[in-house]
């Protein structure tokens, strides 16, 4: 159905701290309230919610109605209604306990509700249910980005991407979670593939562009940001998911980074 997607702010209230991924030691850097920004940063695996990628012995008459439920859970949750998309999604796992995508769809609006617990806890069932649902793998990432468990968001992103290598959202899963580490050449390399996968370009150059910035290359921030708003401002935003949302914050980056310009 969450590129997990902005920081709102540009003060920046930095920290650091010592962390593994696949046992080398970097250092990350904390950004303040990232647990909360990342419900927002991370793209997610799904917009609408899933379709079944495992076999169920359904009639046609009962899959159309399988979509229409998954279509009312959805609507529910974009009018922030969880309650509602959360008891639908249980009667639909209750009529079919053995599908993986119902119990994803249902840990992804547990986890836009900040329900964590329960969010982690249907991941899991789906990944137990189906080990090959890479869409799984990476919302329980995302669970572990907000968590600031971001070693293990990495490994899961990685799976992700195992099972599926044109999974455009997990390689800038895992190019923003590598950032957050400071490991910022390992993030332009996974933003370099994504770009090649030819969506989601505008997101991509963003968050690429905000690499550039944290490492200190403005003239190649600069030219991500532009790229980026360019696309956004040759579209109609209002029919683009999240493209206004994008565009301010890629304005507020561009801003930031010329502010010391005008000082």
């Amino acid at each position: 159905m969450n590129a997990r997607t902005f920081a709102h702010r540009q003060n920046r209230t930095q920290a650091h701290c010592r962390t593994t991924v696949q046992g080398i030691q970097v250092v990350c850097e904390k950004e303040h309230q990232l647990a909360e920004k990342r419900q927002q940063m991370q793209q997610p695996s799904i917009n609408p919610l899933e379709s079944t990628t495992e076999p169920m012995l359904i009639s046609s008459q009962q899959e159309q109605e399988l979509l229409i439920r998954r279509s009312q859970a959805k609507e529910a949750a974009q009018r922030g209604q969880y309650t509602e998309a959360i008891e639908i999604l249980s009667k639909l796992i209750s009529c079919h306990p053995e599908s993986a995508s119902e119990y994803n769809n249902r840990g992804l609006i547990y986890f836009q509700s900040g329900q964590m617990d329960e969010a982690i806890a249907d991941y899991n069932k789906a990944i137990q249910l189906n080990p090959g649902l890479a869409s799984a793998y990476n919302n329980r990432a995302n669970y572990y980005a907000a968590q600031q468990k971001l070693a293990a968001a990495v490994v899961n992103y990685g799976k992700a991407i195992d099972l599926n290598p044109v999974y455009i959202r997990a390689w800038i899963n895992r190019g923003i979670t590598f950032r957050d580490l400071g490991m910022y050449e390992q993030a332009i390399e996974n933003f370099d593939c994504a770009l090649r996968l030819g969506t989601l370009k505008a997101n991509i150059w963003a968050e690429r562009g905000r690499t550039y910035h944290l490492m200190g290359d403005w003239n190649l921030a600069m030219a991500d940001y532009g790229r980026a708003l360019n696309q956004l401002r040759s579209v109609n935003v209002g029919q683009v998911e999240g493209a206004s949302r994008l565009q301010q914050r890629v304005e507020s980056w561009l801003d930031d980074l010329l502010k010391p310009l005008s000082a």
